[in-house]
């Protein structure tokens, strides 16, 4: 079968047609830099990098688009509360989400837009819209008239108009012609930073800006849009307005990822409960990390605990293990081996990669008992399918991400090891036993696994 994925906007499972034959294009709603990430944050990165990589993988060209929100209502206060500016809390927590979409794996985007260098996209929005009746200014505000968009507004998050709760995102709500109307633009404030426009000095409003970066870079109309759950209300509503009203398609597919909880709550950092990934990367290599996120489906939540955090890496190092053993006996590994059906049919089924890991573990138990059989050419068919898979989902413990299991120091703690197991052996070959387990367990307390084979000492960074 095809791709097929499940449509927010029809709440159904639709296959996947692109604007354009061989091309995605994808937009996935970023960062708000007000703080550094947790897992929750994160989690979006990792799903949409497995999505990413199986279309390329099945032949497509994706245009990758992950924005960053530099300017923010959140920014500016936690700015005001720490006495800097605003820029510099954006520039810091950008540098600190950078850190972590590539500490997990995540590809680096094809582009990555900061909201603050696309005022004159957003100003040029708006002047469609008001021309189009659909805005208006007031007090030095831009608002989005929700009552000229009534008959399809509330469709993505499917609710109905005379339901829904005011907007309440401006300090005069007099200003605006319906409570539910939407700031496009919020005027000038005392210490907060401004950008010219026709209608005065102010800045941006959240909604508005992805709209303007989703267009430049993707086009009126696009594939896929993507984001957390809880942006389908208002943000996500509210950019489908805009963008539509303006006479933008906009996107075709809106796909959203569950949410990391802990117990009954979100993760959030406004509730204490968040787990910083430098964090978690102490508690678990960052593959382990990525595995956990992945391994639930893209739509599920996942209840965080540390307990269910230490089984994903414990799964994880049981696939890395024969790898690595079979690595051992097979030196030159079919790149372009077929991928087993029963994982294109899981990954085509709406990203099925809780399905597409137990066959990538079925494989791994066959390779097991290749490898005990002494069955070199059954190791070597089954180590390509197991890297291949790994490979679509970012967690090939071969590859060059991992190799060096995260540390920037992987090639001088190669070289250590190396000269250490060398005088291990010597030790051994003048049966200086003593010498030679004392080097080991100087390694065991450093966190290297030393395991003898057939083939030599092998080691392995741990937990």
């Amino acid at each position: 079968m095809s791709l097929h994925l499940y449509d927010t906007s029809t709440r159904a499972i639709r296959e996947f047609v692109p604007v354009e034959a061989g091309r995605a294009s994808i937009y996935l709603c970023g960062a708000t830099v007000q703080a550094p990430p947790h897992i929750g944050h994160i989690r979006s990165g990792v799903n949409f990098d497995v999505l990413r990589r199986w279309m390329t993988r099945t032949g497509y060209e994706v245009a990758f688009c992950r924005n960053v929100t530099d300017i923010d209502d959140k920014i500016i206060r936690v700015a005001a509360t720490e006495g800097s500016r605003w820029f510099e809390v954006a520039e810091r927590n950008q540098r600190a989400f950078t850190w972590a979409y590539d500490t997990l794996g995540c590809l680096p985007p094809t582009v990555e837009p900061r909201a603050t260098g696309h005022v004159p996209e957003m100003i040029m929005l708006m002047e469609r819209l008001i021309s189009l009746g659909h805005a208006y200014a007031a007090g030095g505000d831009v608002y989005f008239d929700v009552m000229s968009y009534a008959d399809r507004y509330g469709s993505l998050s499917n609710q109905k108009v005379e339901n829904m709760r005011a907007a309440a995102d401006c300090d005069d709500e007099s200003l605006k012609r319906d409570p539910r109307d939407f700031a496009l633009w919020k005027g000038e404030k005392p210490g907060e930073p401004t950008w010219p426009t026709p209608w005065g000095p102010g800045r941006p409003g959240w909604h508005l800006e992805c709209s303007a970066m989703a267009t430049k870079y993707l086009g009126p109309t696009f594939d896929i849009h993507g984001g957390g759950l809880d942006l389908i209300f208002p943000h996500h509503e509210n950019e489908i307005a805009q963008s539509q009203a303006a006479g933008d398609g906009f996107a075709r597919y809106w796909m959203h990822n569950g949410l990391v909880k802990i117990g009954a709550e979100k993760m959030a950092k406004s509730l204490g409960n968040s787990l910083l990934i430098p964090d978690v990367v102490q508690k678990v290599r960052p593959v382990e990390l990525r595995y956990y996120l992945a391994a639930a489906h893209y739509r599920s939540s996942i209840d965080y605990s540390e307990e269910s955090l230490l089984e994903a890496a414990t799964a994880y190092q049981r696939i890395e293990g024969f790898v690595t053993r079979a690595a051992e006996v097979i030196h030159d590994v079919d790149a372009v081996a077929p991928l087993p059906q029963a994982f294109v049919d899981a990954l085509n089924d709406d990203l099925g990669t809780p399905q597409a890991l137990a066959v990538v573990h079925e494989v791994v138990r066959e390779g097991n008992v290749a490898l005990s059989q002494g069955n070199k050419e059954a190791v070597a068919r089954l180590l390509a399918e197991t890297q291949n898979m790994l490979d679509v989902l970012g967690l090939d413990p071969r590859s060059a991400q991992w190799r060096s299991s995260g540390s920037d120091l992987g090639p001088v703690v190669d070289a250590l090891v190396a000269v250490a197991l060398e005088q291990r052996k010597a030790a051994r070959a003048r049966k200086d036993y003593a010498a030679a387990d004392a080097i080991r367990d100087q390694l065991t307390a450093a966190g290297i696994t030393v395991e003898d084979t057939p083939h030599g000492a092998r080691w392995e960074l741990t937990r």
